[in-house]
């Protein structure tokens, strides 16, 4: 089934973004996609998808930015000591030739070279990003749902409008027997004669078997039966509020062997013609269902 999600963020230096798609496929299939330095958020996240999450091809994307104009600097002993040592060596000779300097202020010394440096700061406590990324979860997960959820709604809508195709073709398969009953007692009257002309002796009990045999074969009332109970299971399980992709998906196979059978059984045009169109629409259902969780 498919959705789709987004949610962004920022918090101190960081700021990110997520996006989480799906497209349709047998089973849950979750690819997850983000920087390798964040922690503690992949186990999670798998663990709220798969709660709420049972057929996809999932994907998961996490971007992360720093900011560039936020700098970590540090003070330089090496540097500070520098540069204090010539200020006392300035005030001593200004002293010596009567001449007054007036106090310089630590932010002064501060911007002398040397004093203040920027640094790496070696490995970041990135423990605030994961916690502000692990509380955004709940709402991103929601969000995709309810994405999903419109997409379900609309392809219930189709299924069923599909079903109901499929009900009134075996309705109209059903009226259809009446004729086709006719039409196959004068095909079997017309056979009878020509072997009856075409043969001196004919044995009797073994044109019954034939006959029954012949009527056996033909008989497409089983079919049209079970199609008859397969639309009711596609109802109740499109009503349910279950997982029920599996489920159709094996439902749309019986529905497609009860089409070939009677088509196979028919015999009569006008019934073959109702079990082809009746094919046409399973295949289409067919389709719609791979989406459907």
């Amino acid at each position: 089934m498919t959705g789709f999600a987004s949610a962004a963020g920022e918090d101190g230096v960081y700021s990110w973004s997520w996006d989480v798609r799906s497209v349709n496929a047998r089973g849950l299939d979750l690819r997850i996609r983000m920087p390798d330095w964040v922690d503690g958020i992949e186990e999670a996240l798998r663990a709220a998808i798969k709660a709420q999450v049972a057929r996809g091809n999932v994907t998961v994307g996490l971007r992360v930015s720093r900011r560039d104009d936020i700098v970590r600097v540090a003070l330089n002993p090496d540097g500070l000591a520098q540069a204090l040592g010539l200020l006392q060596q300035i005030s001593a000779e200004a002293e010596a030739q009567g001449v007054r300097v007036a106090p310089i202020a630590p932010s002064e010394i501060a911007n002398m070279r040397g004093v203040v440096e920027q640094v790496s700061g070696g490995e970041e406590d990135t423990s605030a990003l994961t916690a502000a990324l692990k509380a955004q979860l709940p709402e991103l997960i929601s969000q995709f749902v309810a994405s999903r959820t419109r997409e379900g709604e609309a392809l219930i809508t189709v299924l069923r409008g599909q079903i109901a195709e499929i009900s009134q073709m075996t309705q109209t398969a059903e009226t259809l027997l009446a004729g086709r009953a006719e039409a196959q007692t004068q095909h079997l009257k017309d056979s009878l004669n020509r072997v009856l002309t075409a043969t001196d002796e004919v044995d009797p009990e073994r044109l019954t078997q034939e006959l029954a045999m012949i009527a056996v074969k033909t008989d497409v009332r089983e079919e049209l039966d079970r199609l008859a109970a397969h639309v009711d299971a596609a109802h109740a399980l499109l009503a349910s509020e279950k997982p029920m992709g599996r489920k159709l998906d094996f439902l749309m196979q019986e529905f497609n062997r009860e089409a070939n059978t009677l088509c196979s059984k028919a015999q009569f045009n006008a019934l073959t013609a109702v079990g082809l169109d009746m094919k046409h629409v399973i295949d289409q259902m067919r389709e719609q269902v791979q989406n459907v969780e």
